[in-house]
């Protein structure tokens, strides 16, 4: 899989553009900024942002080439972003440490999603806030209609709202909904599909 990872963000250009997502953007810009963690942060668009409107962002992914790029990326755009090559399993924080946490896009699969969210939430500091948008288990009609607007294609790493509902019942879920939404995001998030979004606060 890191293969994959590394294939895709090898090239010149950013596989899912520069900008943040839309949903993350909107979200962030009502907090207060402090720390947040962006896991599976491939090519820095959102740690990026965050840090420009004053967060202090920890971010990891383990993809070298994702790396690389963030790290290009926060020095185009003057900001700094603390950017490990890593899983889950290989970082390391004081519970409680963070501020926000942003799952963009991270698809785990069952077999282990239930177990990696609840440990980011050990993470999340009392009346820390969550920001979570992932394609949903409807995503695969409009993928057929559409390769272009990309996503899983294991129907095991889509997720619905009874299973993140599940995930974090331990948060209190500001928002939490099914949407059809238009996705411009690079070359691989392209056209309309089907995805869940999610703000919660501990």
């Amino acid at each position: 899989m890191k293969d994959f990872w590394n294939a895709r963000y090898a090239s010149k250009e950013y596989a899912y553009g520069k900008e943040p997502n839309v949903f993350f953007k909107q979200t962030l810009l009502k907090l207060k900024p402090g720390r947040i963690l962006l896991p599976a942060e491939g090519e820095g668009r959102n740690a990026v942002f965050a840090a420009s409107i004053g967060w202090e962002v920890h971010a990891y992914d383990f993809s070298e080439m994702a790396f690389e790029k963030a790290m290009a990326l926060a020095s185009e755009k003057k900001v700094k972003i603390n950017y490990q090559i890593a899983s889950l399993s290989e970082i390391e924080f004081p519970d409680k440490f963070f501020d926000a946490i942003g799952l963009i896009y991270v698809h785990f699969p069952d077999s282990i999603r239930k177990s990696n969210h609840r440990q980011l939430i050990k993470f999340l500091a009392p009346k820390g806030n969550v920001i979570l948008e992932a394609f949903s288990k409807n995503h695969p009609y409009y993928q057929k209609q559409n390769p272009k607007v990309g996503g899983p294609k294991q129907p095991s790493q889509l997720y619905d709202i009874e299973g993140i509902k599940d995930d974090f019942c331990d948060i209190s879920l500001q928002t939490i909904k099914e949407e059809i939404i238009e996705l411009s995001e690079g070359s691989f998030h392209l056209g309309k599909t089907s995805v869940i979004r999610m703000q919660g606060k501990k």
